[in-house]
């Protein structure tokens, strides 16, 4: 029976009874083992024979019960009388198309902004990065063992680990790990998450060599010191054997009780932070306190007695996600099945009915002779194993009678035995069994049926998926939960200033930066009001995970290929149009280079040039003719400003002519007085020629219309005694 004290003492501890010491933790996670072997005892037996009838092939009769095996073998040494046991293993057909469809249609997980402090581009860029962590941890293998897991007995696993890049650095890259064996996984039974993310503990145990164990660990404890440690501690019986020593990475909750304040603003802080003091010194008292369990994941690597490695575990979540088939609680007990377990009694039917119908065809060749007594005497050697070797003839004693003088028959072989219609139509029952019990049936496997056309084929095909929909569904909800613990680690993960690399959808890769000491989420530098690059910094906003279901990118892009190839071949005028793109989609060598030089062959107007749609380049080309247009106006201005300049002199020219007529009229008015009548007239005659000479000058000047200049008048003289 399990020992709970060691439970209910780490629940002391946890609720804030003392400090953790390495012996109570030791303590806890031996007890927490025993319960969880207790808990799943009865289910995994009966899952480690569901494996078992699973891998069963002729070879190693796990499929036959052991009971049944003993009565149809040898009976003392002698094989000659053993009945056949066929084993014709039909179940990984049907498991295999499960799991391959899985394969087909992986499930996918797309991050997504979830707060208004979250952008798009980094929802992207997490993508991004969540594509290269599972290309560079091969997780399609980890997927497919934990899918083959699941549907063949009932639960897989994955785990999610950290690792340093290389042995020169602190950065760390974050991997997705296979589990291949589900059994070594011992997860707390009380979970309510079908992918366990509600677990308070979880243990993944490995098995080590006992010269690995040294090397690896050399400053633990002697592994004869732990077997002398361990003698009569039954806790620690599971944990040794002769020639491994078993570690096991135990990962558990641990809580730090804290008080919680709020303040206006619906801001929050812990009591004695930083942050705390900070925002009572603004706002004084808080407005609501209270208690508040601060959850952090410890991790350590422990042998039963010692603890070997021991550290923080970044994220929020326990690393190990529960991929589950069937799911039941009866009394309060756990199991889990996989599509093997109701298919297990049709499959031995099938077994028996196949082997029965072997033996019957069999025995065939093997009919007894009948004849009279004293016919075989003499031959009787020949005649035993007439039916198990070829004799080239056999003899009778002819001169047995049957009391009339007349010669007894020869001997005949009897009837053999012929199989009956029953035995046949009961093995297609059994074969209908596996089927119905599976929830796959022909159209599902592929088989023939009244279908014809591809729709009604598809059709019946996806009636089939239904009855596995399970399976699938699960499986993408394993793989949410491993995206969203993604989305939790990278930022703490990638905490310093890096260049990441990040894969697309098609598989392309590119780097990018990332600054988490940036304030906002997305950081562009500009040139010229051009984006030239981006940092980004994945620890503001809030990310969620919804996960998609389909085929991938190949799969798609050949459906797209198929689809665009119809569509030209009822249309072949369509060629001149998108004939590049047809091209680009194959996969063949040299299609890219081909469907370059295709491209050049379409009308221009059609193609992008660059990244430039035709709408842009027809705002480029109306900007350049705008360019051009004020380019035209500036010169006029130019010449404006100049015609201006030189109006302005002139007129300043007759400015000046006009003030030397009058200093020249107040001059004559002077003398006026003293002067004859003629000498009045002459200076008359001189203003009236002074006068018309200006009119001229006025004429002269520049004018927007450019009139002809006026012809040079004669120079009038002043009249003789008109002063100089």
């Amino acid at each position: 029976m399990a020992d709970y004290t060691g439970i209910a003492a780490a629940g002391a501890v946890a609720n804030g009874g003392g400090k953790k010491t390495e012996s109570s933790i030791l303590s806890t996670a031996r007890s927490r083992l025993n319960m969880a072997i207790a808990a799943l005892s009865e289910s995994r037996e009966d899952e480690i024979d569901d494996l078992k009838f699973y891998a069963g092939s002729p070879d190693n009769h796990w499929q036959w019960p052991a009971d049944v095996l003993a009565t149809r073998g040898a009976v003392q040494g002698q094989t000659i009388n053993a009945r056949p046991c066929l084993t014709v293993n039909k179940l990984p057909q049907h498991v295999r198309q499960v799991t391959n469809d899985q394969r087909q249609n992986r499930p996918s997980g797309k991050v997504i902004p979830a707060d208004d402090h979250a952008d798009i581009e980094v929802a992207e860029i997490f993508n991004g990065m969540v594509r290269h962590i599972e290309y560079i941890s091969d997780a399609d293998v980890a997927y497919d063992t934990a899918c083959e897991n699941q549907v063949s007995y009932g639960e897989g696993y994955i785990r999610i680990l950290t690792e340093y890049c290389d042995e020169n650095t602190f950065d760390q890259d974050i991997k997705i790990g296979r589990v291949r064996n589900s059994f070594s996984v011992y997860m707390d039974p009380t979970i309510q998450d079908p992918t366990g993310a509600d677990a308070k503990w979880c243990f993944v145990t490995e098995d080590i060599t006992k010269a690995d164990y040294e090397r690896m660990y050399p400053d633990s404890a002697p592994i004869t010191t732990l077997q002398t440690l361990g003698v009569g501690d039954q806790n620690l019986s599971q944990w040794l054997t002769e020639d491994t020593v078993r570690v096991a990475d135990y990962y558990y909750l641990d809580y730090d009780r804290a008080t919680l304040n709020l303040y206006p603003g619906n801001v929050t802080a812990f009591e004695g932070t930083p942050e705390d003091k900070q925002l009572k010194a603004i706002y004084g008292k808080p407005k609501r306190s209270r208690e508040s369990d601060r959850v952090k994941i410890k991790y350590c690597k422990i042998n039963g007695y010692e603890i070997l490695e021991e550290r923080d575990w970044a994220g929020k979540y326990i690393p190990v996600v529960r991929i589950v088939g069937n799911e039941f609680e009866v009394d309060g007990r756990l199991y889990v099945s996989g599509l093997v377990r109701n298919a297990k009694d049709a499959q031995r039917m099938y077994n028996y009915w196949v082997s029965q119908e072997a033996e019957m065809l069999a025995l065939a060749p093997k009919a007894p002779f009948i004849g009279y007594g004293g016919q075989f005497e003499g031959y009787e050697n020949q005649w035993k194993t007439a039916n198990t070797q070829n004799w080239p003839y056999l003899e009778v004693n002819p001169d047995v009678t049957d009391g009339a003088g007349g010669m007894l028959p020869l001997p005949q072989r009897a009837q053999p035995p012929m199989a009956s219609s029953g035995l046949l139509q009961a093995k297609a029952g059994a074969s209908e069994d596996i089927k119905s019990s599976t929830g796959q049936y022909n159209a599902s496997l592929g088989m023939g049926s009244n279908e014809r056309s591809g729709k009604a084929i598809l059709a019946r095909q996806r009636e089939g998926d239904v009855g596995t929909y399970h399976y699938g569904d699960n499986l993408a909800r394993g793989v949410r939960h491993i995206v969203r613990q993604l989305v939790d680690l990278i930022p703490k993960i990638y905490d310093t200033q890096r260049v990441a690399r990040i894969i697309g959808l098609d598989g392309e890769t590119k780097m990018v930066k990332i600054d988490p000491s940036q304030q906002e989420p997305v950081k562009k530098i500009m040139q010229d009001d051009i984006v030239i690059d981006k940092i980004y910094n994945p620890n503001v906003g809030k990310y969620d995970v919804v996960v998609a279901t389909g085929p991938g990118y190949a799969t798609k892009r050949q459906e797209a290929l198929e689809a665009m190839a119809q569509l030209l071949q009822g249309n072949p005028q369509l060629w001149a149009v998108a004939g590049d793109l047809f091209v680009k989609n194959m996969d063949w060598p040299g299609a890219q280079e081909m469907a370059k030089r295709f491209a050049k062959t379409i009308d221009p107007k059609l193609m992008e040039d660059g990244d430039k749609s035709p709408e842009l380049q027809a705002a480029e080309q109306q900007m350049q003719a705008m360019g051009a247009e004020l380019d035209q106006l500036h010169q006029m201005l130019n010449n404006v400003g100049k015609s201006i300049e030189a109006q302005d002199m002139q007129r300043k020219d007759f400015e000046a002519e006009i003030k030397a007529y009058q200093a020249e009229t107040q001059r004559i008015s002077a003398v006026q007085a003293g002067m004859t009548e003629q000498q009045i007239q002459d200076i008359a005659m001189g203003v009236v020629a002074a006068a018309m000479e200006s009119q001229n000058l006025v004429n002269e000047m520049p004018s927007r219309e450019q009139p002809e200049m006026m012809p040079e008048q004669p120079e009038m003289m002043p009249p003789q005694g008109m002063p100089q």
